[in-house]
């Protein structure tokens, strides 16, 4: 095995979108389940799952919701979380594993690709929702960036935000970095290992050192 490996949500922790998305899915929570918190339980789900929530018998009306979904990424802005763009380029001047793993699918990815065209350049490996069968808070998600990365849950740093990706990234065995920017640092704390509020001035070692060290 070789290590360590270091693990990434996209949103809200590569990328400041969680805060779009909130607006949407608040919104259409609201529009089809009368619920206006809708957002918050959906984060680190699948987009299919979610889906489903909103339209579980009515294929045509998930269909339309769907295109809703994506004529609104198509608007996105995506910008990065400060100091993350460092921090990737430091694991990868010392040759450290790094995969993308995310509950989008390949059509928003491409969406991302388009935006940030460097994103590809960034990572040894990209995994999408397409990729696995069960979706966060279910761990398959982290194992398989694990496998595809060659490394082991002991050696494997895992980056996450929501509650659903906290979870997953703890039931896989890896060590927990959430980031307080969906949520606030005292509710992911009781998840993580170790809490950032942002990638500055943050190093590998720093992470190896504190992250590794189980509470």
């Amino acid at each position: 095995m070789k290590g360590p490996a270091f693990l990434f949500d996209l949103d809200g922790v590569i990328f400041d979108t969680e805060g779009q998305y909130s607006i949407f899915w608040n919104q259409i929570g609201e529009e089809y389940l009368g619920d206006s918190d809708f957002a918050s339980k959906i984060k680190g789900e699948t987009t299919a799952t979610s889906l489903k929530r909103c339209c579980p018998d009515n294929d045509l009306e998930r269909e339309r919701l769907r295109r809703r979904l994506y004529d609104f990424e198509a608007q996105m802005k995506f910008g990065y979380i400060p100091g993350v763009q460092t921090f990737l380029s430091r694991l990868k001047e010392k040759g450290y594993p790094t995969a993308i793993v995310t509950s989008s699918n390949r059509i928003k990815m491409a969406v991302v690709y388009k935006a940030r065209p460097e994103i590809p350049e960034m990572f040894g490996h990209i995994l999408t929702g397409d990729d696995f069968g069960r979706s966060k808070p279910f761990p398959d998600c982290y194992l398989l960036g694990m496998k595809v990365c060659g490394t082991s849950p002991e050696d494997t740093f895992i980056f996450e935000d929501s509650f659903n990706g906290l979870e997953s990234a703890r039931s896989s065995g890896g060590h927990v970095i959430a980031l307080a920017t969906t949520n606030s640092r005292d509710a992911v704390a009781p998840y993580a290992d170790m809490v950032i509020d942002d990638f500055s001035g943050l190093s590998p070692e720093d992470v190896i050192l504190k992250a590794g060290k189980r509470q």
